[in-house]
This record gives structure tokens, sequence and C-alpha cells, in this order.
């Protein structure tokens, strides 16, 4: 069987999507070369090689992978015309879309993943014509697609409610997240840390100023923001921070590799990750497994992923927000009481796992035809 793969989120530095679709081949990497899968990735590099893409490809031999390249520039007219003509050309006999739309043109089975649609749920939060584009896309790719992979029930639940998409179309199959390599512990400091794009809601603001009197009562606490903006309306946190008096103790970060984001958890004490909605979310899971409770917003599904592993707070009030960052600061006994639940939670999201499972979706569509 021949797997399409659109590989463009490969490319340049890997967040949300990119991430997801890197860790699913990682796995699937290790599938026999010479064995019933083949994987076409379609990208817009120029080149006949998967290494192309970085990793887990530039390892030696191209294993079940082969890379065909699109010439462009791997935009939206890019997705619907040259993309859909080299897949249609390709013929492969299922073709996986991993970032909320597809070719609408392609004429083979197509499996999209659909990981939020707030874009549809809150157009408010995105620039107009950014979310008519998202809202089109999505919502025809959902449903020209022969089945989906939702990343959450929570997310299942939005697409079949919003975008009218039957149930039973729908798969849901939880991300997986990173095994943290055994290394020497690092001394944790008193640094609350956040990780994710800013987007307004995720509440940054409300975070800074609920960090104010945290500093107030430790004079060696930070809070470290790492993430690119993609607020609007536009939030600008470093003045924020300047103008509650904390630029000294506020750092803000567009983007950190993988080895510094890990370094960057193994230090901090607590993890604040305070989104009003998210389809899923690595962020606090990848705290978790780094030994760092995270603090999050009371949503459907934070109960659903993080469960006991994560103290839930409404994501604007300030006062409940201090008192969680101080008690997980100061007192031990909770900050451990939380890992303990965090450690039973862990396991249900492994990339082992996730791939096994989409593959399974993939390779049904795909013999279905």
């Amino acid at each position: 069987m021949r797997i399409g793969i659109d590989a463009r989120e490969l490319l340049g530095d890997r967040t949300g999507v990119g991430r997801y679709l890197a860790a699913l081949c990682a796995e699937w990497r290790d599938l026999p070369a010479d064995g019933p899968l083949e994987f076409v990735l379609f990208g817009p590099v120029p080149g006949d090689s998967p290494a192309r893409l970085g990793a887990p490809f530039d390892r030696e031999g191209p294993g079940p992978f082969r890379y065909e390249s699109v010439p462009g520039d791997g935009g939206t007219w890019w997705e619907q015309t040259r993309f859909a003509a080299a897949v249609n050309a390709s013929a492969p006999d299922v073709l996986f879309a991993p970032g909320y739309a597809a070719p609408l043109r392609a004429r083979v089975p197509v499996v999209v993943t659909i990981h939020d649609i707030s874009f549809e749920t809150h157009p408010e939060w995105f620039p107009w014509r950014e979310g008519v584009r998202r809202r089109w896309l999505t919502r025809h790719s959902a449903h020209r697609a022969a089945h989906i992979v939702a990343v959450s029930g929570f997310t299942r639940d939005e697409v079949a409610t919003h975008l009218r998409v039957p149930r039973e179309r729908i798969s849901v199959i939880w991300s997986g997240i990173h095994p943290v390599e055994p290394t020497p512990p690092l001394a944790r400091e008193p640094v609350v840390l956040y990780v994710g794009s800013i987007f307004n809601r995720r509440h940054v603001p409300e975070l800074i100023s609920a960090f104010k009197p945290v500093a107030a009562a430790l004079p060696n606490a930070r809070l470290v923001l790492v993430g690119d903006n993609r607020s609007h309306p536009r939030q600008d946190p470093a003045r924020l921070a300047a103008v509650a008096g904390l630029e000294d103790r506020v750092s803000v970060r567009d983007y950190v590799d993988e080895t510094e984001l890990w370094t960057l958890y193994r230090r901090a004490t607590v993890f604040v990750f305070l989104s009003e909605y998210e389809g899923f979310g690595f962020a606090p899971l990848e705290a978790m497994a780094a030994g760092v409770p995270p603090i999050v917003g009371d949503t459907a599904v934070a109960r659903e992923l993080y469960g006991d592993g994560a103290r839930r707070v409404g994501v604007s009030d300030v006062p409940a927000i201090t008192d969680a960052m101080l008690d997980l600061l100061q007192n031990p006994d909770a900050h451990q009481t939380l890992l303990a639940a965090a450690a039973k939670r862990l396991p249900c999201f492994t990339w082992t796992r996730a791939a096994a499972e989409t593959l399974a979706v993939l390779e049904a569509v795909g013999q279905a035809g």
C-alpha cells in the first residue's frame, strides 16, 4: 500500500502540526523498507530524498519513505493546485493530511487530522482573512475526507457539532509526548514557565498580572514565556511586564530549540497554561513528563487529558492563579501530589500508540478505496 503524506509542515521551525507529523513519521520510520507499506512524502523542497526534510528522515537509508518534490511555496494555492495535481499523478492508495486542510481536488481517499476548530467557534481570535481561509478549507476538507482523526474527544465533539460530520467518520486518537531522556537532574529554580504560541485565548496578560504578587512574595521567582506571538488583537507581554514593574523578572522568548526547551522544563518549578480553548494541549503534558506540575484552565479538554495531574483554575481568576502558583512554589507536598497523579496519566500518551492507531485508520481507508 502507498500512503501519501502532506509533508510541508516538516519544513522550518517545527511547531504544532510539524512536531505532530515528525513524531508519527519517527515511529513509521522503523517499519521495514521492503515491507508492504510505502510512504510518499510531498513537499515544496527541491530534491528527491526524504533526508531533505530533516529528522527523522536523515538517518541512514530512506526506510519506507520516498520523497516527491512539488515546486511552489507550500501555501494554500500550492495545496489546492500543484499539490493536488502531484497527488493525482502519483495516485497513492490514501492521502494523509496532518494539518486541518487537504487538496479538495485530490482523486484519492483522504484522511485529515483536525487539531481544533477555534477559528470556527471563536472567529474573533483570528484576523478576518485568516479566519475565513481556515474555516472554508477545514469545513470543505472535513466533508471531503473519507475519515477524520481528532486529537481528543473534545475535538471530535466540536467537529461533529459545528462542522456537521457524522461521528462514525471521526476517530479519536490522542497525540503522544516524547519521553524525557535520562539525564543528570538539574536543580529546580523558582521559575514559572509558559510554553506555547501566544494567543489571546491563552490569557498571558492574566498570567503576568497573577505573577506580580508572586514576585513580591518570592524575590528570586521569575516568569519565563516561550512562544511566537500570534495574538489578535495584538498583545505585548514585554510591555505588560514593564508596566507591572516586572521587566527584570519576566523573560519573553519567541522560540527555543528542543534541547533548550527541555532544559527549561527541567529547571522550572511550576508550569502555567491558562488556555480557555485547546483541541489537545501538548505543553502541560510535556511539563508533567519533565516533573513540573502544571496549572491549567478549567476546561473540558483539560479534564479529559490531564485528570488530577494538573491544578485547574478559572483562566481569568487572577487571585486564584496567584494562589496556585504560590502553593506549588512553596508547598513540596502539593507539588508531589500533582506529580504522582501525573505519573498515572502519562502512559496514555505515547507516540508508538498514536502512530499505530493512525496507521490503522490509513490502512483501513486505503483498503476500502
